[in-house]
């Protein structure tokens, strides 16, 4: 198998243990029709950070347009200022879209029978990094956006805009690229706090609701799986020795707390409960022990994103832990 190697020194009570090699990891001929669907998504992914981390919004311009109400050239550029924003709101929306049915393609392919959720990682170890590649994306996209109140600044006036002239039986050249019932869809898209990861969370329902025949835990069980596979990696200098970057121990903690959090998500009880396949106490702790600087986004990330968090099950120990 080559880059995906077994723990065969130890077994930790029932949890899955692997090395998977993140950075090399490359497709066998039977990984590679997928492969490919998902790495001419995955390709765009550094450009769609890189435009969000550079959006810096049109307040402004807004605020003038809307203290002063009746002057006509600080209404046209607000209004110029703001719809190359939303067409590059839209480029990201449309993002989120191309993702998700890249995840539900790969979700078939690391669940259905014959072979196991473990034994799936282990034979398409080039999947599994993109799978791992998508969860990466998705927390930094997210990060990023939480810390960015400008878009939903932009989009609201844009909306507001739009309403007033439709009122007035105008039509704008920009409704022909984001029309009412696209703007709809945007909107609640960036309502929410975390709109990639609730993107991913609804894919993976869908995905488990229109596959009658899989059992959900197929589909859980491969999410806690990838979970076991970041903490073993992260907590054995063995395994993190291997690592050649220190990018890749970010990628791989990354990993690690976005899986836990869509396992939250998807599976009915959670990821805190005592029944759960993961080590909430260790994936915990393992962060606990990186620098806090570069943690501590992802912890709030288990804070205040996770589902089950707060529910009557999870125990107060791991509750102490994310104080």
């Amino acid at each position: 198998m080559g880059n995906l190697l077994k723990v065969l020194t130890r077994e930790i009570e029932n949890y899955p243990h692997f090395f998977l090699d993140f950075e090399n990891a490359q497709p066998t001929e039977g990984e590679r029709e997928i492969w490919n669907q998902i790495s001419a998504v995955l390709q765009d992914s550094e450009s769609i950070l890189a435009d969000l981390q550079a959006y810096k919004g049109a307040g402004p311009e807004i605020r003038d347009a809307i203290q002063n109400p009746n002057d006509i050239q600080l209404q046209e550029k607000a209004w110029n200022a703001v719809c190359p924003l939303v067409v590059r709101l839209k480029r990201f929306y449309e993002f989120s879209i191309r993702l998700e049915k890249a995840l539900q393609s790969l979700l078939e392919s690391l669940t259905c029978p014959p072979y196991t959720p473990t034994q799936h990682l282990e034979r398409e170890q080039a999947l599994a990094k993109e799978f791992a590649e998508i969860l990466h994306f998705t927390l930094r996209f997210d990060e990023l956006k939480m810390r960015n109140p400008a878009i939903q600044n932009d989009f609201s006036y844009y909306r507001r805009t739009i309403s007033r002239n439709r009122i007035n039986n105008m039509h704008l050249d920009i409704e022909n690229e984001v029309n009412n019932e696209m703007a709809n869809r945007m909107s609640l898209f960036y309502a929410e706090a975390t709109p990639m990861l609730k993107t991913l969370s609804n894919a993976t329902m869908h995905f488990v609701s229109e596959n009658k025949t899989l059992p959900i835990e197929n589909t859980t069980d491969c999410l806690s799986t990838m979970t076991s596979v970041c903490k073993v990696m992260l907590e054995t200098p063995e395994y993190r020795s291997r690592f050649t970057s220190e990018e890749t121990l970010m990628f791989c903690m990354r990993v690690m707390v976005g899986v836990i959090i869509l396992y939250d998500h998807v599976h009915p009880v959670g990821a805190f409960c005592k029944t759960s396949k993961i080590d909430m106490k260790g994936c915990i702790k393992v962060l606990k022990e990186q620098a806090p600087d570069s943690v501590e986004g992802l912890l709030n990330a288990l804070r205040f994103t996770t589902k089950h968090l707060n529910d009557e099950s999870t125990s107060k120990q791991i509750r102490a832990m994310l104080q």
